[in-house]
């Protein structure tokens, strides 16, 4: 499934680039809003770190033009990293 996705994105990566980058700070917005939600803390911090860190990175790769591999690697950890942020944060709200 990786390699035919993979494959996928390398054929309409200028098509995929505009749409991935809504999905990615869209997901990354939501993890954000449901970190800030909780109390004030150490862990919160560190949550809201990671997802900034891993939103900024994709982002930055597309403007970097980097090899499409390397940005789908990228795309995929950054919704897998935001959505587990989500999910663990909206048990809290």
């Amino acid at each position: 499934m990786y390699s035919r996705l993979l494959k996928d994105f390398k054929e309409m990566y200028m098509a995929y680039i505009p749409l991935m980058i809504i999905l990615s700070s869209c997901l990354g917005s939501v993890a954000a809003m449901y970190i800030l939600m909780q109390e004030r803390s150490t862990t919160q911090v560190l949550q809201l770190s990671i997802c900034v860190i891993v939103c900024m990175a994709f982002n930055a790769s597309i403007l970097a033009q980097m090899k499409p591999k390397f940005v789908f690697n990228l795309l995929i950890a950054s919704l897998l990293t935001n959505s587990l942020l989500t999910i663990l944060n909206f048990g809290f709200y």
